[in-house]
């Protein structure tokens, strides 16, 4: 008697079943991308901010002020209250704190929280 050869490949529901989790897997990334977007803009103002001296040697509404115009002009909307100022001896803490809840389907969202500290120094 002869064996009947085993066929390999997808099954059709094994394939819809893939393509439906890659599917919500995508659309989530693409949910997620716009802030880590911003954040990489927000990092690349913070370091900015860090390394001008002139600015760090000016108080905290100051910077805060200089920091406001940049997320401007790179259209950046925050939360009001993500960025605490401190000046302890001639260093300047600027701590980075927010999150960010995004809907993803129905009721079910995604919250992406950011915390960084940068510091800088003022002029000698």
């Amino acid at each position: 008697m002869k064996l009947k050869q085993h066929q390999g490949g997808w099954s059709f529901l094994s394939l819809m079943t893939a393509l439906i989790v890659v599917g919500v897997f995508v659309a989530v990334a693409f949910k997620l991308a716009p802030a880590y977007n911003d954040h990489q803009t927000l990092k690349s103002i913070m370091q900015s901010t860090q390394s001008d001296q002139q600015l760090m040697s000016q108080g905290k509404r100051d910077i805060r002020l200089g920091v406001g115009k940049k997320m401007r002009i790179n259209n950046l909307d925050l939360p009001k209250e993500f960025l605490k100022i401190t000046k302890e001896k001639g260093d300047v803490f600027l701590d980075v704190e927010y999150q960010v809840r995004i809907p993803i389907f129905a009721n079910v969202d995604a919250l992406v929280s950011f915390k960084e500290q940068y510091v800088g120094r003022e002029l000698d």
